[in-house]
């Protein structure tokens, strides 16, 4: 007997994720620059908007349509560190690391900063070796208090710099560190961007919930709400495509090319009345993005430059009519 499987392979791995911020295993190549190829902001929630569709083609050419709107608060983040790496058989090798002179008082919360150390000699450092430095990166914090978030503590995420000449990239580096960088520095309305997050987590489930099976008879032996077999004698191990109880949720997930919808400063635009559910209002900058973005409320999302942008996303962002501010309290 057949039939097909149940639960995607395409959604694996379904282990736990070792941070509560996503991790970028892939930057992309970009010609402008030197530019900050990443950002971070926290999850507020969703709302609709009301735009005139703009795609040649579409059967609602020029009508209105409802679009979903997934809005991030993004406060503008520190750039606190320079990483610079060289590269040997093994691939990238840390080689040294300026760090700004006066860290905010937030970051003795995650980190023990050593009481002497030498910005300048650092960026000497890097300077003298600059052709055998292949990579440089700023090590950049989020500022939630910005933010009026609960959490005090920011997070750490190291971010690559793309475009230019290694020359270039220090120079800008070294100016930006210990500074600010916001939104607008990295995104604009229209552009395509990658983002990563990691998912609401469910705890450890059964195979039932956790892939989708059928449960068995209700006088089957042994269980109900477990798979009839897994698997034959030979090989003797259980495949990794047998479902199985584990980990369910708390998964690092990346969604390509989310279309920027809006960039903006005063939160009142979007935030509803009585603000975002198990969130509140946005105080600072924000950015919505079309679709939906993996996560609950108030967990850090990670924003990247598309790596493989579609060609769509040149074509000009659709004019927004209206943002639904509503309520989301209910009644």
């Amino acid at each position: 007997m057949h039939a097909p499987r149940r639960g995607s392979l395409a959604f694996l791995p379904r282990g736990r994720a070792s941070r509560w911020v996503g991790r970028v295993r892939y930057w992309p190549e970009v010609e402008e620059g030197p530019r900050v190829l990443a950002f971070a902001g926290f999850k507020a929630g969703m709302t609709y908007a009301l735009a005139i569709d703009n795609r040649h083609g579409s059967l609602t050419y020029g009508r209105e349509i409802v679009i979903p709107l997934t809005v991030l608060e993004a406060p503008p983040v520190l750039a606190c560190a320079i990483r610079a790496y060289t590269k040997n058989y093994e691939g990238l090798q840390s080689f040294t690391e300026a760090w700004m002179e006066k860290p905010p008082k937030d970051f003795e919360r995650i980190i023990s900063i050593p009481e002497k150390f030498s910005t300048e000699d650092e960026l000497k450092k890097i300077e003298s070796n600059l052709e055998k430095i292949a990579d440089l990166r700023l090590v950049m914090a989020t500022q939630p208090r910005l933010a009026k978030r609960r959490k005090k503590e920011p997070d750490l995420l190291e971010v690559k710099i793309g475009g230019g000449s290694i020359k270039d990239r220090f120079e800008y580096a070294k100016k930006t560190l210990g500074r600010e960088v916001k939104l607008t520095d990295f995104v604009k309305e229209g552009q395509a961007v990658d983002v990563i997050g990691i998912t609401k987590g469910k705890g450890i489930q059964g195979p039932v919930k956790r892939w989708g099976i059928r449960r068995k008879l209700h006088k089957s032996r042994k269980t109900v709400r477990e798979v009839g077999t897994i698997g034959a004698w030979t090989p003797h191990y259980v495949m990794y495509s047998v479902p199985r109880a584990g980990q369910m949720g708390f998964h690092q997930r990346t969604e390509y090319n989310k279309l920027v919808m809006k960039v903006g400063t005063n939160g009142g635009e979007v935030t509803p009345k009585g603000g975002f559910l198990r969130y509140g209002e946005i105080n600072s900058d924000y950015v919505a993005l079309k679709g939906s973005v993996p996560g609950p409320a108030n967990r850090l999302v990670v924003l990247r430059l598309a790596v493989r942008p579609p060609p769509e996303a040149k074509a000009p962002v659709p004019r927004l009519e209206y943002i639904s501010v509503a309520s989301h309290q209910g009644d």
